[in-house]
C-alpha cells in the first residue's frame, strides 16, 4: 500500500461523506448538463485537494459541515477549469478516458464546465465564511489567469524559468494553497496556523505540478501521451534547464525545432531526450526535494495534532515518490 493509499484509509469516512456532498451540489434533473458533468467526473482522480483540507482540518480540529462544503468548492471549480483546459487545448483525453469535449463537442463542455463553475459558487456560500468565498473568488482568477499566462507563453515561445514558475503558481500552486487555507479556516484555526498551512500548501503545489512535468518525459500510462506538453508547446522545467545549460550549438539546434512548432514524434523524442542527458530531469527532482524541505519544515513547526502532522509527512513522501 502507498502513501496516498495509507492516507485515503485514515480519511476514508471523510472521503465517503464528501462524495456524499459532491454528488449533492452536481444533482440536476436536465439530463442535457448532468450527462456531461457525469463524464467529467467519471474518473475520481487521485483526490489530493479533498484529501489535504481534510488532513489540516483534522489536524487544527474537528471537520465541520462547512469543511465539506469547502473541499467541494475546489473540486467542483479545478473540475471546471480542465473541462474549459481540454477545450482550449483541443485534448481528447483527460485522466485516461475520452474528455467531455471530445465526446459532447466544446461548446456543450464550455457551457457544463460554467454550470459546473457556477455549482461551486453556490457550495463557497454555504460554507457560511466571507473569507472563504472572497478566497475562491481569488482562485477563480488565478486559475483563469495562468491559464491564460501559459497560453500565451507557448505561442510567444518565452522559455523563461521565473515565468515558468509564475504559471504554476497561479494554476496549481494556487489550488493548493487554497485547499489547506480553508481547511484550518473551517475548523477555527488561529491566524498563525492558517497562514503557515497556506505557505505550505503553495510548496506543495508547485512540487506537484513539477512532479507532473517530469511524468510528460517517461510515462505512456498516466492519462496524456508522453511528450504531450511539448506537442502543446508547453516548455517546462527540465527543458527549460537543459536550454539554458546544454552547450550552446546543442540547445540552438533544439530551439530551431521549438520556433519550427514541427512537433513531429521524431522531434519530440529529440527534445525528450536532449532535456533527459543535459540535468533537466536532475534539475527538476532536485527542486521538489528542495521545495518538500521547506514544506515540512512549516509542518514540523506549526501546532497541531500530531496524529495529523505524520500524516501530512507521509504526503510529502507521496508527492516526492509518486509514480503517476
Amino acid at each position: 500500500m502507498d502513501q496516498s493509499q495509507v492516507i485515503k484509509e485514515s480519511l476514508r469516512d471523510e472521503l465517503s461523506q464528501f462524495d456524499v456532498y459532491l454528488r449533492k451540489a452536481l444533482q440536476s434533473d436536465n439530463k442535457r448538463i448532468s450527462d456531461i458533468v457525469a463524464h467529467a467526473f467519471k474518473v475520481d482522480g487521485k483526490r489530493i485537494r479533498p484529501m489535504l483540507v481534510f488532513m489540516v482540518a483534522k489536524a487544527c480540529g474537528s471537520v465541520t459541515p462547512a469543511t465539506y462544503h469547502a473541499a467541494v468548492t475546489v473540486e467542483l471549480l479545478h473540475t471546471a477549469t480542465l473541462m474549459h483546459d481540454d477545450v482550449v487545448d483541443e485534448a481528447a483525453v483527460r485522466r485516461g478516458q475520452p474528455s467531455a469535449n471530445a465526446v459532447f463537442d466544446n461548446k456543450r463542455t464550455v457551457l457544463a464546465g460554467d454550470y459546473v463553475l457556477s455549482s461551486a459558487l453556490v457550495e463557497s456560500v454555504k460554507t457560511g465564511n466571507l473569507e472563504i468565498i472572497g478566497i475562491i473568488s481569488e482562485l477563480g482568477k488565478n486559475l483563469a489567469e495562468g491559464e491564460l499566462n501559459q497560453y500565451s507563453i507557448a505561442n510567444e515561445i518565452i522559455i523563461d524559468e521565473e515565468e515558468y514558475f509564475r504559471v504554476i503558481d497561479k494554476k496549481t500552486a494556487s489550488l493548493l494553497y487554497v485547499c489547506a487555507k480553508i481547511g484550518a479556516i473551517t475548523v477555527g484555526a488561529d491566524r498563525h496556523t492558517i497562514e503557515e498551512f497556506g505557505k505550505a500548501g503553495r510548496i506543495l503545489g508547485i512540487a506537484f505540478q513539477i512532479r507532473d512535468d517530469i511524468f510528460d518525459y517517461y510515462k505512456a500510462d498516466i492519462g496524456k501521451p508522453t511528450g504531450n506538453d511539448i506537442r502543446e508547446g508547453k516548455i517546462t522545467l527540465p527543458l527549460i534547464y537543459a536550454l539554458k545549460n546544454a552547450p550552446k550549438e546543442i540547445s540552438d539546434e533544439m530551439m530551431n525545432i521549438i520556433h519550427s512548432s514541427d512537433f513531429s514524434p521524431q522531434h519530440i523524442e529529440t527534445l525528450l531526450n536532449f532535456a533527459k542527458e543535459n540535468g533537466g530531469i536532475q534539475y527538476a527532482q532536485e527542486t521538489i526535494e528542495k521545495l518538500l524541505e521547506d514544506a515540512g519544515q512549516i509542518i514540523k513547526n506549526v501546532s497541531i495534532n500530531s496524529e495529523y502532522r505524520i500524516l501530512l509527512e507521509l504526503l510529502l513522501m507521496y508527492l516526492r515518490n509518486r509514480a503517476f
